[in-house]
C-alpha cells in the first residue's frame, strides 16, 4: 500500500501540477511575449514533452488507484469520487492528446496559425477544466477522512 501511495502521489504531482505551471505561468508569459507562429510552436513542442509524461502519470494513478481500491473492498464515498474524477479527467486529457493537439502539430507544421489557434484554444479550454478538477480531486483526497 506504501509503494502504491507513493506510486500514486508522483503521478498526479508531476500531472496536476505540470497543468497548473503551463495554465497559470507558461500561457499568460507566451500570450504577451510571443507572436502567434513562435507560441503556437511553443506549445506544440512543450506539449509534444509533456504529454508523454501525462501518459505515464496516468498509468501510474489508474494502476495504483485500482490496486489501493481492490485493498479497500468497499471503498469510501470519497475515494469513488477520487476514481470517477480521475476517469473524467483521463478521459478529457485523451481527447486533447488525439484531437486538438494532434490539430496543433498539423498546423504548426502546415504554417496555418490560424488553425493552431484554434486547436490551442480548445487545448487551452480542456486543461483549464481538467486543472479544476484535479485540484478538486486532490483536496477531496486530502480531506476525504475528514469528510467521512
Amino acid at each position: 500500500m506504501l509503494f502504491a501511495k507513493f506510486l500514486h502521489t508522483i503521478g498526479f504531482t508531476v500531472w496536476v501540477g505540470g497543468m497548473f505551471f503551463a495554465y497559470m505561468a507558461l500561457r499568460p508569459v507566451a500570450a504577451a511575449r510571443l507572436e502567434p507562429p513562435q507560441r503556437l510552436a511553443l506549445w506544440e513542442g512543450v506539449f509534444s514533452k509533456f504529454f508523454p509524461w501525462v501518459w505515464l502519470c496516468v498509468a501510474l494513478i489508474l494502476g495504483s488507484g485500482l490496486y489501493m481500491m481492490a485493498l479497500l473492498g468497499k471503498p469510501p464515498m470519497y475515494v469513488s469520487a477520487m476514481f470517477g474524477l480521475g476517469i473524467i479527467m483521463m478521459l478529457l486529457f485523451a481527447h486533447v492528446f488525439f484531437a486538438p493537439f494532434k490539430r496543433l502539430k498539423r498546423a504548426v507544421a502546415a504554417q496555418d496559425w490560424q488553425a493552431g489557434g484554434a486547436a490551442l484554444g480548445q487545448i487551452r479550454m480542456l486543461v483549464g477544466i481538467n486543472l479544476s478538477l484535479g485540484l478538486v480531486t486532490i483536496v477531496v483526497g486530502a480531506l476525504g477522512t475528514l469528510l467521512a
